[in-house]
C-alpha cells in the first residue's frame, strides 16, 4: 500500500492505494469508524490486495491525519472523500464504512448522486432523522462530558470489549485506542466532534438514499448504542439486505474477517448482474 496526503484548509488527510494492475472496474473504498485508524482493515487489504483497486484512510483527526482542526461537518468529510477519489480517478467506487464510515459514505452519496458503484454499511446505522429518538439526538450532542469524566484505563477496556468479542479484534482495538494514550483530552475531543457532527448531519433531515446497490452488515453481539436496532428498522423501511453476522461485534470485520471478506466480495462480484438495491437470495434477514 502507497501512503498519499491531501491537504485541505484544516489538515491534511492520510490515506493508502494499492497501486497493483487489476481487472476490475470496481475500487473498494474503506472507511473506518470513529477514532479507529486504517489498521481497522488490515485483514481486508491482506485479503483483497491485488483482486481489486484498494483505498483507504485515516479520516481527519484520527491516526496519521492529525494534526486536524476539529472544525468541519460531515459534510466536509464526504467532499473531501470525493476530491480524494477525483485525484485517484476512481470512477466506479464501492464505499465501505464502519461505524461513522458508513454514516461519511451515505453523506457521499447525497453530495455525489450516481457516483457510487456500491455501499455497505459495516455495524453503521441510517443518516435519516426518522431512525433516531429525540433523547438520542440530545445525546449525541454532550457525549464529550462523558469522555472527560471516565479513567483512562476504563475507556480502553470498555471500548475494546463494546467493539469486538474476538481475540484478534479486541487486541486490534486496543492497539488502536493505545494511539491516544497519554493524550485522553485529543479522545474526549475527537469523540465529542464525531458524535456532534453525526447529529448536525441527522438533524438536516436530508434523504442520504444511497442510488447503488447496497448491503448492511451487523454483528449479532453489537453493543454499540442502538446499532441492532437501528439496522433492524433500516432493512425492514428501505428493504435493504441486512446480513447477521454470527460471533461478532460492533467491528465485525476484524472479528470475523473470513466471513466478511467473502461477502464483501460475493457482494462486489454480483455488481455487474443487478441495479438497484442489490438482491442476495438466501442470505435477507
Amino acid at each position: 500500500m502507497l501512503e498519499k496526503i491531501q491537504a485541505t484548509p484544516l489538515g491534511d488527510i492520510h490515506y493508502w492505494t494499492d497501486g497493483e494492475p487489476q481487472n476490475s472496474p470496481y475500487t473498494l473504498v474503506f472507511l473506518p469508524g470513529l477514532t479507529a485508524d486504517h489498521r481497522l482493515f488490515d485483514r481486508q487489504m491482506e485479503y483483497f490486495s491485488g483482486k481489486y483497486p484498494l483505498l483507504v484512510w485515516d479520516a481527519p483527526g484520527h491516526g496519521a491525519s492529525w494534526p486536524f482542526q476539529l472544525e468541519f461537518s460531515l459534510m466536509d468529510k464526504a467532499k473531501w472523500l470525493g476530491e480524494i477519489l477525483e485525484r485517484e480517478q476512481v470512477e466506479r467506487p464501492v464505499l465501505i464504512g464502519q461505524s461513522m464510515g458508513g454514516y461519511v459514505a451515505q453523506a457521499f452519496a447525497q453530495q455525489f448522486k450516481g457516483r457510487l458503484a456500491g455501499f455497505i454499511s459495516i455495524d453503521s446505522a441510517p443518516l435519516q432523522r426518522r431512525y433516531i429518538t429525540a433523547v438520542e439526538l440530545w445525546l449525541l450532542k454532550r457525549m464529550e462530558p462523558v469522555y472527560r469524566y471516565f479513567p483512562w484505563k476504563l475507556l480502553v477496556k470498555s471500548g475494546v470489549r463494546g467493539c469486538a468479542v474476538s481475540a484478534y479484534g479486541r487486541k486490534l482495538m486496543r492497539d488502536i485506542m493505545m494511539a491516544y494514550d497519554g493524550d485522553k483530552e485529543r479522545y474526549a475531543r475527537l469523540s465529542g466532534h464525531g458524535f456532534r457532527m453525526l447529529a448536525l448531519a441527522i438533524e438536516a433531515d436530508l434523504p442520504y438514499l444511497p442510488d447503488c446497490p447496497s448491503l448492511l452488515l451487523c454483528g449479532k453481539c453489537d453493543q454499540a448504542g442502538s446499532t441492532k436496532r437501528y439496522n433492524k428498522a433500516w432493512h425492514k423501511t428501505a428493504g435493504i439486505p441486512l446480513i447477521w453476522i454470527e460471533n461478532a461485534g460492533h467491528n465485525s470485520n476484524s472479528d470475523q474477517p473470513e466471513l466478511v471478506n467473502g461477502l464483501i466480495e460475493d457482494f462486489v462480484r454480483k455488481l455487474g448482474t443487478c441495479s438497484g438495491k442489490l438482491a442476495l437470495t438466501g442470505q435477507n434477514s
